[in-house]
């Protein structure tokens, strides 16, 4: 198993969630975070557009999915393909455990 994290620069996360339904990707944890990159946060205009503020944080959304192995490259295409600004981590899941029934694996995750 497979935890897949990504950062979206904007939001893109619906598109991103029925293309991986599509595929039998099921369960998703979506988070609005505050966060800086690469490019700075828009700027923000006060007092009636006379002052020009640029803020340290701009927002961001935050995706995790767990997903079997193999669909690494699938889910990584669907990302790729409907976010238009982010990042994509990968990382490995040594165990799952579902706590209500205790089943453990990737029966966890379906």
């Amino acid at each position: 198993m497979l935890k897949i994290e990504v950062i979206l620069g904007e939001n893109d996360v619906m598109a991103i969630s029925e293309a991986l339904k599509n595929i039998g990707i099921g369960g998703l944890t979506v988070s609005k975070v505050r966060g800086r990159g690469k490019r700075p946060a828009p700027e923000i205009h006060a007092s009636k557009g006379s002052e020009i503020f640029v803020p340290q944080f701009s927002e961001k959304y935050f995706v995790e999915a767990i997903i079997p192995e193999a669909k690494e490259d699938e889910v990584v295409k669907i990302i790729k393909d409907n976010g238009r600004i982010g990042k994509i981590f990968i990382s490995q899941v040594l165990r799952a455990v579902d706590i209500a029934t205790g089943d453990e694996g990737e029966s966890t995750i379906m």
